[in-house]
């Protein structure tokens, strides 16, 4: 191989390796250890049922129509119809098909609207903390301030729920730095915000305690896909459907995790209910003939975290230091 003279060449591009996050190495899902779901299943599926409260004239929110001055009445309202109808109409359709959710909660539901979470308990489902409000973000709080968050929805929903909840989904999936640290020190299990495997994986934190990342859709989820991508509420169905068929062909060789997002402002609408109804009446029969694990994010938490040895190798460094920037801007290794 010829060798390049570089006499002279300051501007030369960087070939050292990439920034990384240090907080799982790369790990090819064919390579990894063998495990099965309860009752031998080799495929979990979940529900993200994320129910939101927005402030009303400010901040952060989908938007069906454009903003166009003063308060938002178009789009405050679009979303709170969720709240009002749609959640109730996807809660009849969850019990008619006996299907567990985990329902993702922002807290400033419990002062608007706290007959919606209670209805969630009272159903069995498992409440995971989503901030206090979609309104808002996290990614450039302070650490102080970010950890006081994570404590208020943890304890705002254990008081409502009965236990401390186990598994966290930011507002906007945004991270401060240090996030992973900070729900592992304020005892959470899992997290959500992580979509880059079909298996739950261990990640690494400052203070040695693994965060688990459960896998949650991007694509399996009406947000981006009505919302950013115009996709009608047939063609969001089959997506489901396709999706789910050939997650089972492929479970066949590697248990897997399927979520399914959802928000009831969109799917709630009476028109992608009807279609939702058969998305999820086609895996309600799989789950019916033993063929597919039914279940909650917390629940493939608890049972990927019981088969720790087996995912070691996900978690073990290539030479790699776990270096997160924290807010202050400070490295701690």
């Amino acid at each position: 191989m010829s060798r390049i003279d570089v006499t002279g060449m300051a501007d030369l591009p960087d070939f050292r390796p990439l920034a990384t996050h240090g907080r799982f190495a790369y790990s090819p899902i064919h390579r990894r250890p063998d495990y099965a779901w309860p009752n031998g299943a080799r495929l979990a599926v979940y529900l993200g049922f994320n129910i939101e409260h927005f402030a009303f004239g400010e901040g952060l929110g989908a938007r069906l129509g454009p903003h166009l001055g003063g308060p938002d009445v178009l789009n405050y309202a679009w979303r709170e119809y969720g709240n009002r109808v749609g959640a109730w109409r996807c809660l009849d359709l969850f019990d008619a098909l006996r299907l567990p959710a985990g329902a993702i909660v922002n807290t400033a539901l419990l002062d608007h609207c706290p007959e919606l979470v209670e209805a969630c308990v009272a159903r069995g489902d498992e409440l995971i903390a989503h901030g206090h409000t979609n309104a808002l973000h996290q990614g450039d709080y302070s650490e102080a301030a970010e950890r006081a968050l994570l404590v208020h929805c943890a304890q705002a929903l254990e008081r409502v729920g009965g236990k401390r909840p186990a598994g966290w989904l930011s507002p906007w999936i945004a991270e401060s730095p240090l996030t992973p640290d900070l729900l592992a020190e304020t005892g959470y299990g899992y997290t959500l915000n992580w979509s880059h495997d079909d298996q739950p994986v261990p990640m690494r934190t400052r203070g040695g305690t693994p965060l688990w990342a459960v896998p949650y859709p991007q694509e399996v989820n009406d947000i981006p896909m009505i919302v950013a991508r115009q996709m009608d509420g047939k063609d969001f169905a089959q997506l489901i459907i396709d999706h789910f068929d050939e997650m089972l062909e492929q479970s066949r060789r590697q248990p897997l995790v399927m979520g399914i997002a959802l928000h009831p402002y969109l799917v709630g609408q009476p028109y992608r209910l009807r279609h939702l109804r058969r998305a999820l009446a086609h895996i309600a029969a799989r789950r019916d003939s033993g063929e597919i694990w039914f279940t909650t994010p917390g629940a493939i938490f608890e049972h990927a975290a019981a088969q720790r040895p087996a995912a070691q190798d996900m978690v073990a460094p290539r030479a790699m230091a776990c270096a997160t920037t924290p807010n202050n801007g400070s490295t701690t290794l």
